[in-house]
């Protein structure tokens, strides 16, 4: 995940995603967009008291990058494990069973699966291929949206909570992510987005 000025988000959310309970070992990579507020010394806070947990920054902004897509790219290059989990400290799981239930769905077809939490649990939507989610990821993930930042983000509209994908793959994902859509392409993503959630 990426973060920018979210200390106290940071304070709150962060060991939620710390105290799975999962047996095979997971790390939690987060990048600092360079943060003006004190989210840096929460992250060394929470580095002490948790192994599993790699932190590290951008440095100041360059008006010509797009910083969440670099910083997402550094920290899937910092990647150790088959699969990645984009989140967003905004979109804390549910549970401490979280990983579980979402390596229990996962099987060698899909490269990507979109996730959604819903009344404490979770939705999963499975891909056997990244471009079949590039409609919904484009939408979701365009220059002039939010990503999936919210509280319970609507599932028709195309937006999500996490994204789970093979760590392979990530790099593939990562190029719907910030691109400019005119009103006419955000339209047609709307209606296939639509169409293929109503399914």
């Amino acid at each position: 995940m990426t973060v920018y000025d979210n200390a106290e988000e940071v304070e709150q959310h962060l060991q939620d995603f710390l105290t799975q309970d999962y047996e095979p070992g997971y790390e939690v990579i987060v990048v600092d967009e360079s943060s003006t507020d004190h989210t840096d010394d929460v992250l060394k806070l929470h580095k002490q008291q948790y192994p599993q947990l790699y932190s590290t920054f951008l440095p100041k902004p360059n008006l010509n990058v797009t910083r969440r897509k670099l910083a997402l790219t550094i920290g899937v290059k910092a990647a150790k494990y088959e699969w990645v989990i984009f989140s967003d400290i905004h979109a804390f799981p549910p549970s401490a069973t979280w990983l579980s239930e979402i390596a229990e769905s996962l099987d060698s077809r899909t490269d990507i699966q979109i996730g959604y939490f819903k009344k404490g649990t979770i939705c999963l939507q499975a891909f056997e291929d990244i471009t079949q989610a590039s409609s919904l990821i484009r939408k979701a993930e365009r220059t002039r949206a939010d990503g999936h930042h919210g509280k319970r983000l609507k599932y028709l509209r195309g937006k999500y909570d996490f994204i789970v994908v093979r760590a392979d793959k990530a790099h593939d994902v990562l190029k719907f992510y910030e691109q400019k859509i005119g009103l006419r392409q955000l339209l047609g993503l709307r209606l296939s987005v639509m169409c293929h959630n109503l399914r």
